[in-house]
């Protein structure tokens, strides 16, 4: 028999819908397994009360606010940054080895792993800037950590915008900030803001940079220069440790559903901006 291009096309699909379809399961399975063994241990109590006795009693409380606060302080502070650069090296220069070289850094830093950017936030914001174990010092180590991330698919989703767009805008008149603030930029939004979902989701997920310049500490963050638990690093020391299993489901079950809840609720409102520019 012999085979002819519409069978490899055929064994193509199959191949892809297959893999596909494993790829899905798998996700599936992990979040019903953990949802499963984690829902019923999250109740009010859970919630709102601080972790005692290691972990093994009470809630995650100050685990949620200490997870908040981290991440947000690391959001605040690589936005303009990330986004600045994406528009500096997509808009205002053209391709020399200046941007080569920002493009390669940018590339071979989001490649590195999260436990050396740890040891690096906790020599040089931990020791030497003298910042302790703290918010701050663990804000500003994931903003590192994740501003190659902001940087790369900002500029892809810059990139992506049509370039009659900028002509349109430029035979109107407009000048060069009029047409990137009011064109370019409602255009690339959703891109970018997917870019920065990713990284809040990296950010609520990541433990061994954390742990080692946010600290551990139990009791509730009054400041950013107090240490916290986030619930990432509290999962992995009750799991790791044998504390409490139901407690580290439990947490595990309301990371996954924070995550979720942060990729719809930034989508939604992502589509409603993008329809209102549209319809401007």
């Amino acid at each position: 028999m012999k085979i002819t291009p519409a069978h490899f096309e055929k064994l193509a699909k199959i191949l892809i819908w297959t893999t596909a379809l494993l790829i899905i399961g798998l996700l599936l399975f992990i979040i019903v397994f953990i949802l499963v063994r984690g829902l019923p241990v999250i109740n009010l109590e859970f919630l709102t009360d601080i972790p005692r006795s290691m972990g093994r009693e009470g809630g995650i409380a100050s685990s949620i606010v200490g997870t908040f606060m981290v991440t947000a302080l690391a959001i605040v502070i690589v936005i303009p940054f990330g986004i600045g650069t994406a528009f500096y090296l997509a808009e205002y220069t053209k391709e020399t080895i200046i941007t080569r070289i920002i493009r390669f850094s940018a590339e071979s830093l989001a490649g590195i792993p999260s436990i050396v950017y740890g040891l690096f936030g906790f020599i040089f914001f931990v020791i030497i800037l003298n910042l302790g174990w703290s918010i701050l010092s663990g804000g500003l180590t994931l903003a590192f950590m994740i501003l190659p991330t902001v940087i790369r698919t900002s500029e892809e989703a810059i990139l992506a915008v049509p370039k009659i767009y900028r002509e349109v805008s430029f035979s109107l008149g407009a000048t060069k900030w009029q047409t990137i603030s009011r064109v370019v930029f409602p255009s690339a939004l959703l891109g970018i803001v997917n870019g920065i979902i990713l990284s809040v989701g990296r950010c609520v997920a990541e433990t061994a940079a954390v742990i080692l310049t946010a600290g551990s500490a139990l009791r509730m963050p009054s400041s950013i220069f107090s240490s916290t638990r986030t619930m990432a690093v509290h999962f992995y020391i009750l799991a790791r440790e044998g504390i409490s299993m139901e407690k580290a489901y439990g947490t595990a079950a309301l990371l996954i559903i924070l995550i979720l809840l942060i990729n719809v609720v930034a989508n939604t409102l992502v589509n409603r901006f993008i329809a209102k520019s549209i319809k401007r």
